[in-house]
């Protein structure tokens, strides 16, 4: 997709498993992207490794959860590429994985803190210069336990419901900035967030994060300009027609 091209790209949670996938895959295309992530060294390699091919980007070691981390993020993101065009909100954590009676209220608040509160924080840092600039594509991560409860998913599965719950009323709110604002559920990916899930599985058989980015890019490109407010999962998109 060739207006992938000098968009600036925002990708949160980029240090690891589909982050530094969407990050690295960006970057190939030719996108000026802004990653940020908690691990200071982890983002400092990986803007290396970008920049070594090639790439434009700039990175911040920040928690998405602190209010003013965000908003030093989003300035100086915007201070240094003048607009934004795409948000990806992908950082989470998994949490525990227990029954909700068993469940520790700190895990728990951590856990909505980082994955909902974060997705929050960070689209709405972003969100007025996309209203100025009436476009922009915000791509929220969820799971596919965000529209179905399973047993022992606790937070991370609230959380995901809550993600894609706020990415449908924010879509509807944003119809008329000609922002837009869809749901990619990943799908079962060989990374580490999976492995400390489902310790047993054997991850050979899954696919890898970078074997999904076509979706994201579809979903930030002028292609799907006019698609807001869905869901796709991504190992069942076929691409463009």
């Amino acid at each position: 997709m060739k207006d992938l091209k000098d968009k600036v790209v925002v990708i949160t949670g980029a240090t690891k498993g589909l982050g530094a996938a969407l990050a690295r895959g960006f970057a190939e295309k030719g996108s000026k992207i802004a990653i940020c992530a908690r691990g200071t060294e982890e983002l400092k390699k990986l803007e290396k490794e970008i920049k070594d091919n090639g790439g434009t980007v700039f990175s911040l070691p920040i928690d998405v959860k602190i209010p003013g981390h965000v908003d030093n993020f989003a300035s100086q993101t915007l201070s240094t590429f003048g607009r934004v065009d795409a948000v990806i909100n992908n950082a989470s954590i998994l949490g525990q994985r227990v029954p909700i009676s068993d469940y520790q209220y700190s895990t728990w608040r951590d856990v909505i803190d980082v994955n909902i509160n974060g997705a929050f924080l960070i689209t709405k840092a972003f969100l007025p210069a996309m209203m100025k600039q009436r476009s922009g594509s915000i791509v929220n991560v969820s799971s596919g336990v965000g529209n179905k409860g399973k047993p022992r998913w606790g937070a991370y599965s609230v959380s995901k419901f809550g993600v894609e719950g706020f990415s449908y009323v924010l879509a509807e709110e944003m119809r008329e900035y000609s922002v837009r604002v869809n749901i990619v559920n990943p799908g079962g990916l060989a990374t580490e967030m999976r492995r400390t899930a489902y310790p047993d599985e054997d991850q050979s058989k899954l696919k890898k994060p970078e074997d999904i980015v076509d979706v994201f890019f579809y979903l930030v490109s002028d292609v799907s300009k006019d698609m807001t407010g869905e869901r796709v999962d991504a190992q069942e998109f076929r691409g463009i027609n």
